[in-house]
């Protein structure tokens, strides 16, 4: 443990783990300790670390997943992996107090935390992954229900991480209106916060009873101080440099930052105020270019919130939208699930191929929302890492005969059914970047998927790749397959003189038959005894 250099294993149990290293390291002082979990959170931060804070990037053991790997609509990010970040910053503060750590655990909770939680507090996302084609949707319980219970447990515990105190330093961490007592120096204080953070950066104190001298120290964020995370995993490109004030009793104040810190020593008394104010606009992202996911793509935020497109607010395909290389914002308001949030909308294009084969392009307005709130108004596409490079854009197809057909499936609730017919094919077998559906965890049973055609049509060819998660999941190639068409009668036969139904894990299975035709197609597959089938992609020709 203590020549650890890299977060690896499962990520919950790991951020546990390492949270208790921090607590040893900080009782004990043992320099072993401190410098293996030093290099630990150095590695998540600058290597294994979300835009939204969470980290688990493969559902394969629900793990960290190597150094820059990180994707996103596969992302795990698990809830309970997010809250065990907040636990590990929390810590390490309490060992350095350094902001830098709070810089992390605000954005890990503000995202990656909250995102996990619906707003009315009812329903819960396990993995919170940073893009989808509608096949991810909260749920009001689990079979494995830790996130839920974890949330719920997380919540309640919120206050004691706002302040901190340390001999005769009372630190301000994070903004939320409250009011709270504590012993600073040996002396009782009142303090109190009035805000609205994080829709803006104001932020009122009042020392509503003090005496005595001690410091005040507020953490400047380190997005104001135009920092994204306490690294070189994302950084702004912009150019806009984001500024802060600091007043007491009306007066401008002025301190050089200790560790991230805005420090006021005084003898203060009741009644005292100070009020601060940190500059709040979208900022533009990108991440370290050796994170593959996201080359050619940026992040829009504000403040501490990270912001999505989501298909509600949207006409247009948002998973195909160019951002503009200099993008301006609008601000706005939406309501969602009776909350008010806040709104960015810029300008972009959608690429789309037209029905000769042609790329077009459409200019658009592009409405997002914060992270957290997506995932409530159904289900539909979602992203936070935007094309803004030409070479990072996936344009719209034209429409095929799969995906104009109405989907039927031997079990009514199959995962992510509109998968099949969504034209994203896999790089190759191990590929968790695109959506699939699956009979997980039936087995050893004969199921099938089918089409209904808007209108006849003449077929001759069908292309399935096969998802299989082998060798630890429970997903394998199917033991065999057949193609059915039904018939003027109503009935299904199977299509004549087929070439073979090949079973390649991830790669296109070919089939050529006898043209027929038909309104509906069929794809029946035997499951093998102990394992259950999944499919990327079916398309017919």
């Amino acid at each position: 443990m203590l020549q650890q250099d890299e977060a690896v294993g499962h990520a919950v149990r790991a951020g546990y783990m390492y949270a208790g290293m921090a607590d040893v390291a900080a009782l004990t002082g043992d320099k072993g300790y401190i410098d293996a979990i030093d290099r630990i959170w150095d590695n998540i931060i600058s290597k294994k670390y979300y835009i939204t804070g969470g980290v688990g990037a493969t559902s394969s053991g629900e793990a960290f997943g190597k150094n820059y790997e990180l994707p996103n609509m596969s992302a795990y990010c698990e809830t309970c992996a997010a809250i065990a970040q907040v636990y590990l910053n929390y810590r390490l503060f309490l060992l350095h107090g350094e902001s830098k750590y709070y810089d992390a655990l605000e954005r890990t909770l503000y995202n990656g935390v909250i995102s996990g939680i619906s707003i009315d507090g009812g329903k819960f996302f396990y993995p919170n992954p940073l893009q989808s084609m509608g096949q991810h949707q909260r749920q009001a319980w689990f079979g494995c229900a830790c996130c839920p219970s974890n949330a719920a447990r997380f919540i309640p515990s919120l206050p004691q991480y706002i302040y901190a105190v340390k001999d005769n330093n009372f630190y301000v961490n994070l903004f939320a209106g409250n009011e709270a007592t504590v012993k600073v120096g040996g002396k009782k204080i009142t303090f109190e916060q009035k805000t609205n953070y994080p829709w803006n950066g104001d932020i009122e104190m009042t020392m509503k009873k003090a005496s005595g001298n001690f410091n005040l120290n507020i953490r400047i964020p380190g997005w104001v101080r135009g920092q994204v995370v306490p690294s070189d995993l994302y950084h702004y490109v912009d150019g806009k440099q984001l500024g802060y004030t600091v007043k007491l009793n009306g007066k401008p104040v002025e301190s050089e930052l200790k560790d991230g810190y805005f420090v006021i020593n005084r003898k203060w008394k009741s009644g005292d105020k100070v009020s601060v104010h940190f500059d709040m606009e979208p900022r533009l992202v990108r991440a370290n270019g050796k994170v593959s996911a996201d080359k050619g793509r940026a992040e829009i935020e504000r403040g501490p919130l990270v912001y999505c497109a989501e298909w509600p607010d949207n006409d247009c395909d948002v998973l195909s939208v160019l951002l503009n290389q200099e993008p301006q914002y609008t601000m706005g308001e939406k309501t969602i699930e009776n909350t008010t949030v806040q709104t960015i909308t810029t300008d972009a294009q959608t690429l789309k191929f037209d029905d000769k084969g042609r790329l077009t392009a459409k200019d658009e307005r592009i409405v997002l929302i914060p992270y957290y709130a997506w995932a409530h108004r159904g289900n539909g596409k979602m992203t936070v890492w935007m094309p803004i490079d030409l070479n990072a854009t996936s344009p719209a197809l034209p429409p095929s005969l799969a995906s104009e057909s109405k989907i039927d499936a031997s079990a009514r609730r199959l995962p992510a059914l509109s998968a099949i017919n969504d034209r994203l094919v896999p790089s190759d077998g191990d590929d968790r970047s695109i959506p699939y559906t699956h009979w997980w965890p039936k087995n050893n049973s004969t199921e099938w998927l089918s089409y209904t055609f808007k209108e006849a049509a003449t077929i001759s060819n069908s292309t399935v790749y096969w998802f299989d998660d082998g060798p630890w999941g429970g997903c394998r190639v199917p033991k065999s397959w057949k193609l059915y068409y039904k018939t003027d009668a109503g009935e299904w036969a199977e299509v004549k003189n087929p070439t073979g139904y090949g079973t390649g894990k991830g790669i296109a299975n070919i089939v050529n038959f006898d043209p027929v035709r038909t309104t509906a197609v069929k794809l029946e597959i035997v499951q093998p005894e102990k394992h259950s089938c999944g499919v990327f992609e079916w398309s017919v020709k």
